[in-house]
Formats: structure tokens, sequence, C-alpha cells
């Protein structure tokens, strides 16, 4: 290495696991590169209530992706030195690339070790410190993503105990509960990401036919050499994915199901949202019921995926992603939120408690006391207050006296203890959490946009229109009653439920807007 290397902006990671050994030289590892945009910024939102048409990804492309001759040039330079470009979509600005450990370690200035984790049954690639690149390279890489291949993120769902299950509901149930408006998706497709797990067809069939519905077409697609693997975690993954598929299919049986399976790592999603975000046709949304506390990515990755999101919300596309299990701590020390759930382009997707039974319906936050989870919530550390929500009160971050954006933005139903009906390898189950609130939105979504005509993408704008702080949104029932640790619920927006959660009039907030209704 020689001075003139550049450090790569944001590229930090903490060494975790117990190192086994190098990683030898000769193995083969792909990475994925983000390079710069061609302009400045990123893309303007489209939202149902501006008067703009979505991008379509060759025009996104074209004015927000990468420089044909920073491909060009990056391509050339690591093909110089033996390494392999597998893929290159500038739209997007991701290269794909392969080569040995030894290649890829000396061109990005770092090593990489084998480690275990999970008692030793889980072997992964670490690095450590920070990333540098070739001065050939330093003006257009912002990102080197999968060089360490640690797990990036969780599911955030929850399976009921049986024990102290006190209600359960089909997608059916809730969706005449929340006042949804009819519809079946008809013309629209869903998008959803997976980090592991799989389905089967006979589960689909099973569940679907319980319900009196057709099954819905739901087609698996590899990211990254992932692929569709059922019947390995009935009560992690596999749950996950089952519940996804369901509420979504559920929801809106006749829209295109498109379920993308990626490596659980920084690049592997990042690569899934932008694949599904860029295919054809453009999905209505993308459900999104993984995550991790924003302190436990590196600042490369978060920006690479909200600029993945923000390029989806461009192409109309509406993002919905569950906010976390574990209250306002997010599971760490202190009060953290979870991402991509705070990404100001990401529709965040809370928790709550919700019994309704003989016409009476009663909703709190979801917080079972350290029994069970409790929804998550809470500001950002990373992100600002966007425009949409500078006027509802969003509390400083603890122990500053500065503020971020706000999650969540909306909530539905999450606590396992009154939680979704589903079926998993072979066997009936009630799963919980906000994993389940971000297929919900996404279903109602679907619903909408086959209502509209026409897509949604960023909700926010509409939704928070007008709201000053303790104001509750229409369209949208406010939960005042409960917390999540560190916040209180109340009128208005709150860290526990955002705006709250879908209510008969949401339709014609959402579709009125351009139509007039």
């Amino acid at each position: 290495m020689t001075d003139s290397r550049q450090p790569l902006a944001g590229s930090d990671r903490t060494a975790v696991g117990t190192i086994i050994e190098p990683v030898p030289g000769d193995e083969r590892a792909q990475v994925t590169l983000v390079l710069r945009r061609r302009s400045e910024g990123d893309p303007p939102a489209y939202h149902a209530g501006g008067d703009a048409a979505p991008l379509s990804s060759s025009v996104l492309g074209e004015q927000y992706g990468a420089e044909p001759t920073d491909v060009e040039r990056v391509t050339s330079y690591l093909e110089g030195r033996g390494a392999r470009v597998v893929d290159a979509h500038a739209a997007s600005r991701r290269l794909r690339v392969e080569a040995d450990v030894q290649t890829l370690s000396e061109l990005f200035g770092t090593a990489l070790h084998r480690i275990t984790r999970n008692d030793g049954r889980v072997q992964t690639r670490m690095r450590s410190g920070a990333l540098t690149v070739p001065p050939e390279l330093a003006d257009a890489v912002v990102a080197v993503l999968g060089l360490d291949d640690r797990p990036q993120a969780l599911t955030r769902s929850v399976f009921a105990d049986p024990r102290a299950q006190q209600a359960s509901y089909t997608p059916l149930d809730l969706a005449r509960i929340y006042g949804m408006p009819d519809g079946d998706g008809s013309g629209q497709t869903v998008a959803i990401i997976e980090l592991g797990g799989g389905f089967g067809q006979s589960d689909l069939d099973t569940y679907f036919g319980g319900l009196g519905l057709a099954t819905p077409t739901v087609t698996a697609v590899g990211v990254d050499g992932a692929t569709n693997q059922p019947g390995q975690d009935p009560n992690g993954a596999d749950g996950e994915v089952l519940l996804d598929i369901e509420v979504v299919g559920a929801l809106a049986p006749k829209a295109d199901l498109l379920v993308y399976f990626a490596p659980n790592s920084d690049s592997g999603f990042v690569d899934a949202i932008s694949q599904a975000a860029h295919a054809s046709p453009t999905p209505a949304a993308i459900s999104i019921s993984w995550g991790q506390s924003e302190d436990q990515w590196t600042a490369q990755a978060r920006t690479a995926m909200d600029g993945a999101i923000a390029d989806a919300v461009a192409m109309g596309v509406t993002v919905t992603v569950a906010a976390g299990d574990n209250g306002s701590s997010d599971a760490g020390a202190g009060v953290h939120a979870d991402f991509p759930a705070s990404s100001p382009h990401a529709l965040g997707c809370g928790g709550t408690t919700l019994h309704s039974s003989g016409g009476t319906t009663t909703e709190t936050v979801w917080d079972d006391g350290g029994q069970g989870g409790a929804t998550g919530g809470g500001v950002s550390d990373v992100f600002p207050v966007p425009d949409w929500q500078s006027g509802v009160g969003v509390p400083d971050r603890s122990g500053t006296q500065k503020s971020g954006r706000g999650v969540p933005d909306v909530a539905g139903d999450a606590d396992p203890q009154t939680g979704y009906q589903v079926y998993v390898d072979g066997k009936a189950a009630v799963i919980g959490g906000t994993s389940a609130v971000a297929p919900l939105w996404a279903g109602l979504v679907a619903r909408l946009a086959q209502a509209r005509g026409k897509p949604l993408g960023l909700l926010q704008p509409v939704l928070y229109a007008g709201l000053g702080a303790g104001q509750p949104a229409t369209g949208l029932r406010d939960i005042t009653s409960g917390n999540n640790g560190a916040y209180t619920a109340g009128p208005g927006w709150d860290a526990c439920t955002g705006l709250g959660v879908p209510d008969a009039d949401i339709a014609g907030v959402l579709t009125g807007v351009v139509t007039g209704g």
C-alpha cells in the first residue's frame, strides 16, 4: 500500500467473533461496488400529492445513475488487476465484482479472517478498520460491500407463546377491522425482500385455500447466489418468509408476488432492494421485514441502502419497513432507531396490541413488558428530520439537543399475543412482530394503487400534510395509550405507533389527492 491510497468514507467496521484463521488468498469471493451519482443528491421522491410522474428505471439511470465513463473506468481498472466484473447496472450504480481474496484485499486495503459465531456453528468472513481504495477509483467508488459477510440483519417476527395468546386474526380480519378498501391487487406487483428461509407451494395452497382464496402467483428470485430454501428454519427465517407472503397474498391475491432471496449481508440486502426496484414491471410496493439498529451498520452501507430506497421511491414504489421488535432500545444500550425503517424514504411500520370483538376495538402500543417484545420506535441518529415531518413534534435524541427522523410513521397489529394466523412448514401458527406490519401495509398499498390506477410512492408527504404536534392525521386512527420503553404514545405522531393505524378514510386520503375524492 502507498500513501496515495484514499480512505473510503464510512467503511470502518469493528471486529466481533472468534478468529479461526486468515481466509485463504485463493478463495473466491464477490463484492458489490456502489458508484457515485452523475447528479448530486437523491432523485426527487414521487408521491400521490405531487404533480410529477414517477421515473422509469432508464430515465432514473440517465439522470441519477452512474456515469457510463465511471462504469467503464472502474471496470477496466479492476479487470486489469485480476478481478472480474460479473454484472454492471449503471441505473442502480452497482458493479458486482468477483476475485480471489488476496486480490480483493489488496484492492481495498484490508485483511479478511474466518470467524465463528453462534457457538461455532456459523463461519463468516470478517474485516476490521476502514477500507482504502486506489487513487484511480477514489472519486468514483462510494461503497464496497460484502468483503465482510457477517449477518447484517435480523427478522422482525415473533412467534406467539400459546400460554399467553389472547387473540389472533387472519389478514382478512384485519382488512375489515382497519376499514381497508375493497380490492385484490389486480395489475399490481409486490416485491418482498428475504435474507434467508424459504416457502413451499403446499404451504401456500393450504393457507390460501383455508381463507377461501386462490393461491397468488408467487415467484422466488435469487440474488447474489441465494435461493428459496424452505423447511430448514420453521421458527425463524421460514416463519418470516411465509408470514410476509401470506399477509400480502391474502390482502392482494391477484397481485404478482416476487420474493427476492439474498444473502444476509450488507451487499445482499442492497442488491436485493435495487434488483426489486429496477425490475419490470415496477412494483407498487417493496416489503422489508428485516433490520438492525442504526449503529450496527457501516455508514457506507446505510447510505447505499438509503440511496437504493430513494431510487425505488422516485420510480413510484412504496417501501414498507418493519420498525423493530425490541422497544426503544432496539436490543442495544440506550435508545436506537432501527434501519432501514429509519430511512426517510421508507415507510416505517410500528406495532400495536389489538383486541377486536363484537364490534368493539381497542388498540394500544405493543409492549409485552420484556416477555415477548415491543414495537421499535425512536429518533434517528443519522438522518435529519424530513421536511414533511418537521411540524409534528419529533423529540430531540436522548441526551442531545438535536432531533432526527422520527420512527415509525404508521402502525398495525404486531403483538404475538394478538397475532396473525399463518401456516409454516406444514403447521398452523400465530406470529406477530412488526414483520407483519410491513406486509400488511404493502398489501394495503397494492389495493390503493389498484383503485388509483397509479403508484403511490412515498406516502408521508400526504399523510403528514399540514399536521402540527398533537394533531391526528386523516385516514389513520390515532393510538394514544402505551409506551415502548423510552417513548410514550399520545395524541398525534409519537415514536411508538407514528400517526396510527389505517382507518376507512385512508383510501380517500391516498387515492383522492389527485382525483378530487
